[in-house]
């Protein structure tokens, strides 16, 4: 409120002072409102200032400085040039004001070239006005998670989604083949979630570079142009960025950092849904996925069972634990994975038995069944 206060006081006066000075001869209330009108004008290059950054302000400045200085030596050939007359006087006002305008201009465009953190102080400030710039990859769009990420609040800067990405993914979706169809679409009802989240900002750029054909060398291109990281799950993109020493996220390494941490001699319990490759061995999984392979657990198939880590492999892929099931242990029986569907509790047994006894009559069917 200060501020505002401030500012229409700052107009008040200004109105107030034209209206007893009365420039150019006009009359008081016409002064007075030009005064006005003045007052708001400068406010709104004030508020207008605010907005822009250090580094633009300097740049603007200098510029202005050199554009003025520019129409001083234009001005001089000019007075040499032409004999003393209106037109001499405004071809001067002219030239000052048009270069005084491109020096401000260029000055404040060019602004942002300025490194102010070479120059320490407090300029050394500027530095972490930096835009963070995080690009987006097609398979990364598809995969969709990214949205989910966007919406926890951990993903932070502007997202960059490239105009030649917009168009891969286009070509996705018009697709012949129904299962890239499908990728397509689900892809860019990613990005439409994606502008609806609050707390990122999207922005499509225009960028191309014509003499790369791939998409991931421009992707590379683009990285370097804004100084931003590429976020994929392509492993041969996160390679090849790496070593031409672009910062690049990935979904999918992200995804296993965040795993459990499984070691080595811990006992867990695990559901045996298939055979493994090797002899005697049972696969199961873990609740994110990750493959568990257990040896001497062949037979077990369809049921729970303790087993202990012996060993956990992390490749780029992804994470395999690897097992051992002791016969000792105990066994829970999961009807409900491996139960039949042609399975019933006949009429009899439900007439005849207590309530419980239904429910606990086919277990031992299922098991053998199952086990066999």
């Amino acid at each position: 409120m200060d501020i505002v206060f401030i500012r229409l006081l700052f107009v008040i006066v200004v109105g107030v002072v034209c209206f007893l000075i009365r420039p150019f001869n006009l009359p008081s209330n016409l002064a007075a409102v030009v005064g006005l009108l003045i007052g708001a004008g400068i406010i709104v290059f004030e508020w207008r200032l605010r907005a822009m950054s250090l580094k633009r302000l300097i740049g603007a400045a200098i510029g202005s400085v050199l554009g003025i200085f520019g129409a001083y030596l234009f001005a001089l050939v000019i007075r040499n040039s032409i004999s003393p007359s209106p037109t001499q006087s405004f071809l001067q006002i002219m030239v000052m004001m048009v270069m005084a305008y491109v020096g401000l201009a260029v000055g404040a465009t060019k602004g942002d070239l300025l490194n102010l953190a070479a120059l320490g102080g407090i300029f050394g400030g500027e530095k972490t006005g930096k835009k963070s710039y995080k690009i987006l990859d097609t398979s990364v769009i598809i995969d969709g998670r990214i949205a989910d990420i966007a919406e926890t609040g951990f993903l932070d800067g502007l997202i960059v989604i490239p105009q030649f990405v917009l168009r891969e993914l286009q070509l996705v979706a018009d697709s012949a083949d129904s299962l890239k169809r499908n990728r397509g679409r689900r892809g860019l009802d990613i990005l439409q979630r994606l502008q609806k989240t609050a707390s990122v900002q999207i922005q499509i750029v225009e960028d191309d570079f014509p003499t790369v054909r791939e998409v991931d060398l421009k992707l590379i291109e683009l990285a370097k142009l804004y100084e931003g990281k590429i976020l994929t799950n392509d492993f041969n993109l996160n390679k090849v960025a790496q070593l031409q020493g672009v910062a690049v996220l990935n979904i999918n390494e992200l995804a296993n950092s965040l795993k459990p941490i499984v070691l080595p001699g811990e006992v867990m319990r695990v559901f045996i849904l298939k055979e493994g490759k090797e002899y005697n061995q049972g696969v199961a999984y873990l609740d994110d996925g990750t493959m568990v392979v257990i040896d001497n657990a062949r037979k077990m198939i369809g049921k729970t069972i303790d087993i202990s880590v012996t060993s956990v492999l992390q490749t780029t892929a992804g994470k395999m634990i690897f097992g051992k099931w002791d016969e000792r242990g105990p066994v829970r029986h999961d009807t409900k994975a491996v139960a039949p569907p042609s399975i019933a509790v006949p009429p009899a047994s439900a007439t005849s038995a207590p309530p419980s006894d239904p429910a606990k009559k086919p277990t031992p069917a299922v098991v053998d069944r199952a086990a066999d």
